[in-house]
Formats: C-alpha cells, sequence, structure tokens
C-alpha cells in the first residue's frame, strides 16, 4: 500500500525493482534484504531482517570491485588498488549508490526507525545496499550483478581519485603527525546521544596532546574519520 511519510512515497519490494530495472525471480529474497530489524520487532509475520544478506553483499561488493579495479586499472600498483576499492566500498560511497537509486523509499522499518530518518541515514542505507546485492547474487547470479554496479564505477572510482578520496584521513593524519615528529594520534568519544537505533557520536583527535578535530556519526569509526578530517582541514593538508 502507498503511503507518505516525511515526504517520502514508500515503495513496495516489486515497485523498487521494475523502477531500476531489475528483475527477480523471488520477491520475497528482495524483500528480506529491504527489513531492518526495527521493522521485524513491529511485524511479527516478517520472518527475517537483511543482516545476513548483508554480510554476503558485502563479500561480493569486495570481489567484484576488486576485480574491476584490477583490470580498469592495470598500471596501479597493490596498494593503490586496495586503497581505491576500500573507498569504493566504504560507508559513505555505498550509501551514495543507494541514493542515487532511491533506495530509501523501499526499505522496511519500524515507526521508530521511520520517525528518525532512518531513510536518509548513510550506515542504514550502506547496509540496505548490501543486503540488496546479496539478495541480487543468490536470486540471479555474479554476472547480473557486476551488470547492475558496473555503470556506478566508473564515476565513482574518477571522482575518488580527482579529489584523493582513496587517502583515509585517519591515515593521511597519521604521516603528518609522524613527519612532525608527535605520536600517534589519539582518538577519544566525548558524546553519544540518542535512542540505540539512531545512536550519534562525537570524537575528537588529539596529536600532542592538542585537539585537532572534531567529528560526529552514527557510528564510532565514522565520527573518528570526520574528525580526522576536520583536523587535516585545520592544517591545511586538504
Amino acid at each position: 500500500m502507498e503511503q507518505v511519510q516525511r515526504g517520502w512515497e514508500v515503495e513496495t519490494p516489486q515497485e523498487f525493482a521494475e523502477r531500476i530495472g531489475i528483475e527477480f525471480k523471488d520477491h520475497l529474497l528482495l524483500s528480506r534484504a529491504l527489513t531492518h530489524r526495527s521493522y521485524l520487532n513491529e511485524h511479527p509475520e516478517a520472518l527475517e531482517d537483511n543482516e545476513r544478506l548483508e554480510f554476503l553483499g558485502d563479500a561480493v561488493l569486495d570481489f567484484l570491485v576488486g576485480a574491476w579495479l584490477y583490470n580498469r586499472y592495470p598500471e596501479l600498483p597493490e596498494g593503490n588498488l586496495t586503497r581505491l576499492r576500500s573507498a569504493l566500498v566504504r560507508t559513505e560511497q555505498l550509501a551514495e549508490f543507494a541514493q542515487n537509486i532511491e533506495l530509501g523509499a523501499a526499505m522496511r522499518l519500524g515507526r521508530g526507525e521511520e520517525d528518525a530518518g532512518g531513510r536518509e541515514r548513510l550506515a542504514l542505507l550502506c547496509g540496505t545496499f548490501e543486503a540488496m546485492i546479496g539478495a541480487f547474487y543468490l536470486d540471479r547470479g555474479i554476472e547480473e550483478v557486476k551488470d547492475f554496479i558496473k555503470p556506478m564505477l566508473e564515476p565513482a572510482a574518477a571522482q575518488i581519485l580527482e579529489d584523493h578520496k582513496d587517502k583515509d584521513p585517519k591515515s593521511i593524519l597519521q604521516e603528518w603527525a609522524q613527519s612532525q615528529g608527535f605520536g600517534t594520534p589519539y582518538y577519544r568519544t566525548i558524546d553519544s546521544h540518542g535512542p540505540d537505533h539512531a545512536k550519534v557520536f562525537e570524537v575528537e583527535v588529539l596529536v600532542n596532546d592538542l585537539v585537532y578535530g572534531r567529528g560526529v556519526g552514527h557510528s564510532k569509526q565514522l565520527a573518528a574519520k570526520s574528525a580526522a578530517r576536520e583536523a587535516l582541514n585545520q592544517i591545511g593538508t586538504l
């Protein structure tokens, strides 16, 4: 049933598949891929959430992105390929892929997650995209998954290389700190708030016992990266 909540026109799994032009033989598999655990808590008739499919999709994406990069950039050494693959499968990038196909409209969320803006949360979009890839792999096979993601990878990889986003901000900050004769940057969580399903963390990074940056995110890892990025901006490295 169509409904409008917080500006979203919510789609059924079948409507979503038709809109983005993919075919599923098993629509229950796609429904499971779109089902967040918050939905399961409120709808006992739904038998399984998407976390196992998310695990599978993560592995499928790692392999396909690695294989695509190997063939697309034959001149790049192993270290550069590894960093570029990490940038292409990181939370923010996969969430961007999900946003490009408006995956948020098809996610099956509980009321609390819905009200907390779950359809726009990067971590949720990333996880659901991975689960969808896992389901697509089981339903249609590796070649169709490759055909589906290949058009997304080319522009994303080009933009990452242009903006130097293949370099992890925490790694860059550590290299800078060591070049200055300082110790390894230290990250500490200074605040966390919100319900368990939408918790926000605030992390600050210290170099040589001085605060260089602060960041927020829906995980400590994302908040730490944000803090490192702010620190790099402050010292003029980015």
